[in-house]
């Protein structure tokens, strides 16, 4: 196939994935799903590891919209969520779930059950939250859950699904900077990753945007794409998204 023709099959797919995504009441995760596509096929991704799954829509995504078929390893520790997550993942032989959480220590710990479930986190809210979170984001009871470090984990991963060029993915609520410390050294193994960026933090504590991006890029990840990770909230951005690529790969592929 020649190069132009090459790139009008491209646009007609990007058009394609546009209207559907309009129909679904999604177009804002557009350009989240043409970079996540541009990404784990131009780094050959064979894992995600999906960190912070609730529902599943994320893998649901990676799936139907970006049309990643490799290995997606998925961690939610709301009980509820996660009852939903499994059904979800039980016809897929290559997506396995787990119920527990990822941070900075192997234990166990109090997670806290938000009223709006999708909130729900390690993390505290915090003392003062715009008024579309006030009743949304607020503690309605806690679970006692297990919690690991990546550290450990990734190595007992690996062994048991073969994979080569994992991508971390974080949608922890707050806890994001937590999962990478977890992380230690084998922060390296990582091709990249996904995180949320505070503009606004909503939870106690938070790591705000700039400090997650400096963090990150003293360890060695550069960023890769930025964008919205929600459709409200006009005109103050609260979260954005953000993907960040291992520099060390990029040495070795120049």
């Amino acid at each position: 196939m020649s190069g132009q023709r090459q790139r009008y099959v491209r646009e007609l797919r990007n058009r394609w994935l546009a209207v559907r995504l309009s129909l679904r009441g999604q177009i804002h995760q557009y350009p989240e799903i043409l970079a996540l596509r541009m990404f784990l096929t131009g780094f050959a991704i064979d894992c995600v590891i999906d960190v912070g799954a609730n529902q599943g829509q994320y893998a649901t995504t990676l799936r139907r919209d970006v049309g990643f078929g490799g290995t997606i390893l998925s961690f939610e520790p709301n009980p509820e969520a996660f009852s939903i997550l499994e059904r979800r993942a039980a016809g897929d032989r290559r997506w396995h779930v787990f119920n527990m959480a990822l941070s900075d220590f192997d234990g166990t710990a109090q997670f806290n059950i938000m009223a709006a479930e999708q909130f729900s986190s390690l993390e505290r809210p915090a003392a003062e939250l715009d008024p579309i979170f006030t009743d949304r984001n607020k503690v309605t009871r806690q679970v006692e859950m297990q919690c690991r470090r990546l550290s450990g984990l990734l190595p007992e991963l690996r062994a048991a699904h073969g994979f080569i060029r994992p991508f971390l993915k974080m949608d922890t609520q707050g806890h994001d900077l937590s999962v990478c410390e977890g992380a230690g050294e084998m922060l390296a193994d990582l091709t990249g990753l996904q995180t949320e960026l505070a503009v606004r933090p909503i939870y106690e504590g938070g790591t705000a945007y700039r400090a997650m991006i400096e963090w990150l890029d003293g360890r060695g990840f550069a960023p890769s794409a930025f964008f919205a990770n929600n459709k409200g909230h006009f005109p103050l951005l609260v979260e954005m998204d953000g993907i960040f690529v291992n520099r060390a790969l990029l040495a070795r592929m120049s």
